[in-house]
């Protein structure tokens, strides 16, 4: 049996902001700064490594579009190398460091403090590799555990009263000196038929998580994409939202 990757994706500014600092990459692909209300469905052989992974650009710092699509390509690029854990910290950094320098480095200048967070999985023959640095997030779902996070939000808890905060403890970039990061990557078992849901906070700020379970129960693949983002925009669309549905299929040869 043959193994088969599908990735059904789309990305929106929402409803309240001017522009879309969201970027996706899908395998070689990438999608920056788009408008679409349709989810694309791209089918991948499992052969080399395959990355599907989402960046949100900083809100309140400059270039954050020019940051997430500047981390989405070297993704894309690097995609076919990342054959470990250690293979995606070590790009991790290196999209740290390039995001620092395209904003002026140590010159400063008009993207000076540009920044982005990045979350995704690398999808193996065996396993996967899910990593994130920030708050845009990965969960797992199937039909006995429902759906789970298996990222590590880098965020503060938030205030009484509040589900979310918008603050991040780490990024891509964001600070006007250089500053390190310490990616989060996780080896997990693969599971042919397990869906994966990796999306920015414009999804799950204002959608809580019982809502993001039953959307994903009720629906598949691109179908479950949209719903996900139809929530967000029923519950006032307040950021970008980018949303990408994995599923890996056994097919016959």
């Amino acid at each position: 049996m043959a193994q088969v990757v599908a990735v059904s994706a789309l990305s929106h500014p929402g409803l309240l902001r001017d522009r879309n600092e969201d970027s996706l990459v899908v395998g070689p692909w990438t999608l920056c700064a788009t408008v679409t209300e349709s989810p694309q469905t791209l089918f991948f052989p499992l052969a080399t490594p395959l990355v599907v992974a989402v960046a949100d650009g900083l809100g309140g710092h400059p270039g954050g579009e020019v940051a997430s699509a500047l981390v989405a390509r070297l993704l894309a690029t690097g995609g076919p190398a990342l054959h470990n854990e250690e293979a995606v910290r070590e790009t991790l950094n290196s999209c740290n460091r390039a995001v620092y320098e395209a904003a002026g480095g140590d010159r400063g200048g008009d993207l000076e403090a540009m920044g982005t967070t990045v979350a995704g999985l690398v999808v193996l023959r065996d396993e996967l590799l899910v990593f994130n640095v920030g708050d845009s997030q990965v969960f797992a779902f199937d039909e006995e555990d429902g759906l789970r996070q298996v990222s590590v939000d880098d965020s503060p808890p938030p205030e009484p009263g509040r589900r979310t905060t918008s603050v991040v403890t780490q990024c891509l970039g964001g600070s006007t000196g250089f500053r390190p990061v310490d990616p989060h990557v996780t080896a997990v078992p693969l599971v042919p038929g397990e869906r994966y849901l990796l999306c920015t906070d414009g999804l799950t700020d204002p959608v809580p998580p019982d809502v993001l379970d039953a959307v994903m129960r009720e629906h598949d693949d691109g179908r479950a994409a949209f719903e996900l983002w139809r929530t967000a925009i029923e519950a006032g669309g307040p950021d970008n939202i980018t949303v990408a549905v994995v599923r890996v299929k056994e097919e016959q040869e």
